[in-house]
């Protein structure tokens, strides 16, 4: 409904709200799997005392709001869409990522793939005039920058964000690792050997957001269960990768990372590998399906698609707790912070304390 909430931490209390607009009847898209509307689809990010999130308003725009996190008070309003875009077939569901005062607002497709949309990633200034910048995946058509925890981003800047199928069996930028100047200009990529066959099968490698994992490496991993190490430098073209293995069924959301363990939510169960220079190994495999991981308290958080919050070992991923929260959406992935747990569980907020 494009409102935003701020609860308080002690007691879930609401804070103040903030309604951005009238969102988009989800019946007059062409295509689309969330109803009965549209609005706010991509997760927020806080910089200073700012919180910055997209809000589809009707008449089918994009605009990124900027508001002041004790009050809520609106600082800041962008048109967020690139320019030659159609709205209506672009989702923001990527989250954004925001450096060197300039916030990163990637954009991938509709469920059903319809329309003239193409992945993008909008960058727009926090403070001052815009001067808005746009990347634009080389596809002729979809290749969307989709995945929920969105791009990561390095200590000079750099962008790394990852694409779902083109629509080509031939060499195009879908299904690729993309290296992205602070100006949005594509400075390297990764693209599996395999990626034409890849595009004609959607099996996207751009279902998780890539993660960087220690000095000059990247992970990535998508729908076919493949990890692959990357170096952050030198991305390698065409097969290039440093090293993969086939580690679960397919990956989504995001991954996390505790020296040396990387943490990947996979819709068997939540893999940890441990990363030793050029090539990493399975430690454990725990659950039957696994949401977005964070690393907090001691242990491993995730949700799984039944409902069930889990808290495992991060060495060993013995089982620590787990608690029954009701029903889930999709990619939920639980957060932390003084002292207490939040779970995202459908329409409320589910919080543990003594953490």
């Amino acid at each position: 409904n494009n409102t935003v909430y701020a609860l308080s931490a002690g007691t879930g209390k609401i804070a103040w709200r903030r309604h951005l607009g009238q969102p988009v009847d989800a019946s007059t898209l062409p295509c689309g799997n969330i109803f009965p509307v549209t609005g706010i689809t991509g997760t927020p990010a806080i910089s200073a005392d700012r919180l910055y999130v997209v809000a589809f308003l009707s008449g089918y725009r994009h605009v990124l709001f900027g508001l002041e996190l004790k009050k809520g008070k609106l600082e800041l309003r962008r048109g967020i869409d690139a320019p030659g875009s159609d709205p209506r077939v672009h989702q923001q569901r990527g989250a954004m990522s925001i450096s060197r005062g300039r916030v990163y607002v990637p954009y991938g497709g509709l469920t059903g793939d319809c329309g003239n949309y193409k992945g993008r990633v909008v960058s727009v200034r926090t403070h001052g005039k815009p001067r808005k910048l746009t990347f634009t995946v080389g596809v002729n058509r979809e290749g969307g920058i989709w995945a929920p925890s969105g791009g990561a981003v390095d200590r000079a800047g750099n962008l790394f964000v990852a694409t779902g199928n083109g629509d080509s069996g031939g060499f195009d930028f879908g299904n690729a690792v993309i290296r992205l100047s602070p100006k949005l200009k594509q400075t390297g990529f990764f693209r599996a050997r395999n990626a034409g066959e890849l595009n004609l099968s959607d099996t996207d490698l751009g279902s998780t957001g890539p993660t960087l994992v220690g000095p000059d490496r990247l992970f990535v991993i998508g729908k076919d269960g493949i990890g692959i190490l990357l170096s952050a430098s030198h991305l390698g073209g065409v097969g290039g990768e440093l090293f993969s293995q086939k580690i679960c069924s397919a990956a989504y959301g995001g991954m996390a990372y505790r020296e040396p363990f990387i943490y990947v939510p996979c819709t068997d169960g939540l893999v940890a590998l441990r990363l030793e220079g050029n090539s990493f190994s399975v430690a454990w495999k725990a659950g039957s399906s696994a949401g977005s991981p964070i690393v907090s308290g001691g242990a491993v958080w995730t949700i799984d698609q039944g409902g069930l919050l889990h808290a495992y070992a991060p060495d060993s991923g013995s089982e620590l707790a787990s608690f029954p929260i009701g029903s889930v959406t999709h990619f939920p992935s639980p957060g932390a912070g003084g002292g207490r747990l939040f779970a995202p569980a459908e329409n409320q907020i589910v919080a543990f304390a003594g953490l």
